[in-house]
């Protein structure tokens, strides 16, 4: 696509972002742990191959491998790629090279960075070593890159075993994505009428059902929509689920309720919080209304109208 997107077309910074937590078995704790000892510890497949990274499972044969092999810190690049403008929480915070390199005594590749003065100084076929971080802590950041060159007096410490007194048990790693969102020509529009208190759907010219919030077009009848209608505000609770886990930075006390409802007009359900009543209390049919936000951007809940319930033949084909 080319040009600019239009005026009326929002776009925002987006991040996601949240520590993935995993605990490791045999295999990646003793990799990890050999990392922070400063060994580079690969397995040894069935066929007698090694690879490092290793894994705990042949990818060949998927037999269980737990033959442990210290390789070299040295190794051969086998591939790269020039990164001229690092981003955050990249191994260097100047141009580097991403590099795939085969360690000596292995037979796969490790995927890491390569400090080099520029693009024209990495080459496929070169010879580099490990540099060691000056603070380890069984990860895999304990390689803080590699660099040109041979081993030196001291890069390795002589074959281990893999046996070790304080084996790393598990990792947290962090998990970024930073980008540009944009929410197309029908989500702008939803999204503007939230900010004057109004829920705006688009109706298909042909099933004539309402999509809140809209899509642009009908993933039913695969066509454009473009007819603006105004839903709601009220609507009725379809179904529900009861949180019992707290989650982390929401200011909610647990027990609470999430649920679907179907805002009056509207040809599909959308989910959100119920406020205002026992969460034991909630139901299927229960007739509820917004209470905006601060501001009036969202919805902040839902909380009962004080209306008769809904009968179920009226919105059981929106569960």
């Amino acid at each position: 696509m080319t040009g600019s997107a239009s005026p009326d077309v929002l776009r925002a910074p987006l991040v996601v972002e949240f520590p993935f937590t995993r605990s490791l078995g045999p295999v990646q704790s003793a990799f990890l742990t050999g990392l922070r000892e400063r060994h580079v510890l690969g397995v040894r497949t069935g066929a007698g191959e090694v690879l490092v990274p290793p894994v705990e499972y042949d990818p060949v044969t998927a037999e269980e491998i737990r033959e442990l092999v210290e390789v070299a810190p040295t190794g051969t690049v086998t591939t790269w790629a020039w990164n001229p403008a690092p981003r955050r929480d990249q191994p260097l915070d100047r141009p580097f090279a991403w590099v795939l390199v085969r360690l000596d005594g292995a037979d796969t590749s490790l995927l890491h960075a390569l400090d080099a003065p520029g693009p024209d100084a990495v080459r496929s076929g070169m010879r580099v070593r490990i540099r060691w971080a000056a603070d380890r802590t069984g990860a895999i950041t304990d390689i803080a890159c590699f660099e040109p060159g041979e081993a030196e007096e001291g890069d390795r410490q002589g074959p281990h075993s893999g046996e070790f007194g304080e084996r790393v048990t598990g990792i947290v790693a962090p998990a970024r994505l930073d980008y540009t969102y944009s929410p197309g020509r029908a989500q702008s529009a939803y999204i503007g009428g939230l900010s004057a208190r109004k829920t705006v759907g688009e109706r298909c010219p042909r099933c004539q059902k309402v999509y809140v919030p809209p899509r642009g077009a009908c993933p039913t009848c695969g066509v454009a929509t473009q007819e603006r209608v105004e839903v709601g505000p009220a609507g009725t609770v379809t179904t529900f689920c009861i949180v019992n886990i707290k989650a982390k930075n929401l200011d909610i006390e647990v027990p609470y309720v999430y649920a679907h409802i179907a805002l009056d007009g509207a040809g599909l359900a959308l989910h959100g919080r119920i406020g205002g009543i026992p969460y034991d209390q909630v139901r299927m049919g229960l007739r509820v209304e917004p209470v905006w936000s601060e501001g009036g951007r969202y919805p902040d809940h839902y909380r009962p109208t004080g209306e008769p319930d809904a009968d179920y033949d009226t919105y059981k084909e929106l569960i």
